[in-house]
């Protein structure tokens, strides 16, 4: 039986992804107390039926923190008996805050003494355990909630097929470095085509940008050497049973370098990696 465990801070979209996974057949089940669920696997185990074939389970802070101190032993229980994966959702402070605000909820650990931000200090230590086990920490940030599913959907069920999933994540290093990037890649000393007047609307996926930056050596030299170090490193990670590898790709904005090389980088790798996916931060949240 296959087991995703969700978990993260609270806004960070568990529900949403909870709900895609429920729409992929998963048997799911929010907020369950951490202390049920070696019963919960015993039980699906011994049903016997089909339909319970994969679980989803969301453990968060409304555990308390003395049943959270127990994951690592709980887990280290269940292994044997399911096919797991820990998945994290988490969020920058700005944005956790501001979508509480939006939804007028109360967050489950502030109160009238207990300040928003001070309960999102607090949650996230409660939940270090679950962050430092996790296989796959999902940065949601700049993403809508469909965005989010469509996220989940292409890297916790297109993966199961397709061995290793390949995120390119292009960013601007103005806006924070991706929280769950496992490769960062600085090109903010490649020539810049926000100085060039005709040039600053477009993106990286215009031809004008893309011809500018084709010109010029040093922006070939980086793209040889990223290629050549992903096309070494990637197949030894997928080798050691990695199932997420994130590539951050940024420059000052998010709008030109980091495009370009990880529109440039997708081409050249999709050959070899049957699982790839391309995220532009940046030119995502412009349209929301």
């Amino acid at each position: 039986m296959k087991l995703i465990i969700i978990s993260g801070r609270s806004g960070s979209g568990k529900s949403s992804a909870l709900n895609q996974l429920e729409d992929e057949g998963y048997y799911c089940i929010d907020n369950l107390p951490i202390t049920l669920l070696s019963g919960l696997i015993t039980e699906l185990s011994n049903s016997g039926q089909s339909e319970h074939h994969n679980a989803a389970v969301c453990i968060d802070a409304r555990n308390t923190q003395s049943e959270l101190s127990h994951f690592n032993a709980i887990i280290e229980q269940i292994k044997p008996l399911v096919d797991l994966q820990i998945v994290v959702l988490d969020a920058d402070d700005q944005t956790l805050i501001k979508r509480f605000s939006e939804t007028r909820r109360r967050h489950p650990l502030s109160s009238k003494h207990v300040a928003l931000a001070e309960a999102l200090h607090d949650e996230r230590q409660r939940l270090e355990p679950i962050f430092m086990a996790s296989d796959l920490i999902i940065d949601t940030s700049g993403l809508s909630p469909h965005e989010l599913r469509n996220t989940v959907r292409e890297r916790l069920i297109g993966s199961e097929a397709v061995g290793t999933s390949v995120q390119l994540l292009s960013f601007g290093f103005k806006r924070g470095v991706p929280v769950d990037a496992d490769f960062v890649f600085d090109l903010r000393m490649l020539p810049n085509p926000h100085w060039d007047e005709s040039l600053r609307a477009q993106t990286g996926q215009d031809e004008g940008v893309r011809n500018f930056l084709d010109s010029k050596a040093d922006v070939e030299d980086m793209f040889q050497m990223i290629f050549q170090f992903l096309s070494h490193w990637l197949p030894k990670l997928a080798a050691s049973d990695r199932s997420y590898v994130s590539v951050g790709l940024g420059c000052t904005g998010g709008q030109h370098r980091s495009v370009y090389m990880a529109e440039r980088l997708a081409v050249a790798l999709a050959p070899t990696q049957a699982n790839l996916q391309i995220r532009h931060r940046e030119l995502q949240e412009a349209k929301q």
